[in-house]
């Protein structure tokens, strides 16, 4: 199970509105014949890809999944008879699948008497899948917030410059995670003093394509044909030729504009990418009428100041946003923390001192140490000279609606 969840965060930001899922397939006698985790949304489930992988080597063997098999179509067909069809005989599963839609293989593999066992290092099958669960379960995106800083806490100077704090390294590591997420989103704050661009722009990674079966045993015939991830990791690679996913889209850009203040020739609506601009329903429309350079949408005003995040993240979700990078400024930032919206925090602090200026974060509703965000610590990392510090808003994911 945990190659299982090594295989599954391989999927991570490329699989949107789809979850990830890594999965591991034993033959009768506890071999490795099989592996695979879903590619991108439309491609072949981890499931089917680790099955044609393995062949008639699967009969009788164990299939471990981070993620419950589905048992629906879809764009691809249902998991859990293609295990049944596989001649599964035990499958061991991680995390239930919380959609109605998706859920109930676990169920149909049992009544075709396959042995089926969940919970199996839950926590980190979660963790790997943080954001589509957080999605799933609650009906909104889940909110990574991420901001720069020198070591005493400052996210700009006295005079309100702010480029560059931190490293080169640092910031194309950023817009590796940027091109990650589904919608990167700042205050109309951040847009006034900074009129950024709000784009992913990494760098060319290197080949880190699917690989492709061992042999040409033909696949289960209820799924999809493209090619997909490959042999065990102790097993020789043969080359293979094996189809690009498709292109996915670029991360849709939120700007959260209370009053209608977006000047018109902001970088945010220059068409680079998809824009939306988040507006109180009594706030004028700064984009001239006509214009295609950005999408509106209403929010009522929250009783606390600024718009109802929650209700915004609700309408991110019914366009399919299953993951929000926010950039600030420290207001907005603030906002989301007192609202309850943040999931991860992403702390890039530079090796260097200010003493004044403007903090990384906005008031966040605490009046005294009783009230502090406390959070978990996942990793710390150098990015060239600097320090990323990653960390979680409670010690795990949300299971119910709210």
């Amino acid at each position: 199970m945990a190659r299982a969840v090594e295989l599954a965060a391989r999927g991570q930001g490329a699989t949107s509105p789809n979850p990830v899922v890594g999965c591991v397939i034993l033959d009768a006698g506890g071999r490795v014949v099989g592996e695979g985790f879903h590619a991108y949304a439309g491609g072949p489930h981890a499931e089917v890809v680790a099955l044609r992988q393995a062949g008639e080597r699967a009969r009788g063997g164990t299939a471990y999944v981070t993620l419950e098999p589905c048992d629906h179509t879809g764009r691809t067909g249902p998991c859990s008879r293609a295990l049944l069809a596989a001649g599964i005989a035990r499958v061991v599963v991680a995390v239930p699948d919380p959609t109605p839609k998706a859920a109930g293989g676990t169920a149909r593999l049992r009544e075709h008497g396959v042995a089926v066992e969940t919970g199996l290092l839950a926590e980190e099958a979660e963790r790997v899948n943080a954001e589509w669960l957080t999605y799933a379960r609650l009906g909104r995106p889940h909110v990574t917030w991420k901001f720069a800083a020198t070591l005493d806490g400052r996210s700009a100077a006295a005079d309100g410059t702010s480029q560059w704090i931190t490293s080169p390294e640092a910031r194309a590591d950023v817009h590796r995670l940027r091109a990650r997420a589904d919608a990167i989103m700042a205050g109309i704050g951040t847009v006034l003093a900074d009129d950024p661009r709000l784009t992913a722009r990494p760098e060319p990674p290197r080949d880190s394509q699917p690989e492709p079966p061992r042999d040409s045993r033909p696949e289960p015939p209820h799924d999809s044909p493209e090619d997909s991830p490959g042999p065990p990791h102790d097993s020789p690679r043969p080359p293979h030729d094996s189809p690009q996913p498709p292109r996915g889209r670029p991360p849709l850009r939120v700007v959260v504009d209370s009053d209608g203040r977006t000047p018109p020739a902001a970088r945010v609506l220059d068409g680079e990418a998809p824009t939306l601009l988040a507006l109180a329903p009594d706030a004028p429309a700064p984009v001239p009428a006509g214009s295609r350079a950005a999408d509106l949408v209403r929010v009522p005003r929250h009783p606390g100041g600024g718009l109802d995040l929650g209700l915004l993240l609700r309408e991110l979700a019914r366009r399919e946003v299953v993951s929000v990078f926010l950039e600030g400024g420290p207001a907005l930032a603030g906002s989301f923390l007192r609202q309850g919206l943040i999931d991860r925090v992403v702390a890039y602090l530079a090796p260097a001192l200010l003493g004044s200026g403007a903090a990384a974060l906005g008031d966040a509703g605490v009046t005294g140490i009783a009230g502090i965000h406390r959070l978990v610590l996942d990793d710390v990392t150098r990015v060239g000279p600097d320090l990323r510090l990653t960390a979680r808003t409670g010690p795990g994911l949300p299971r119910k609606e709210q």
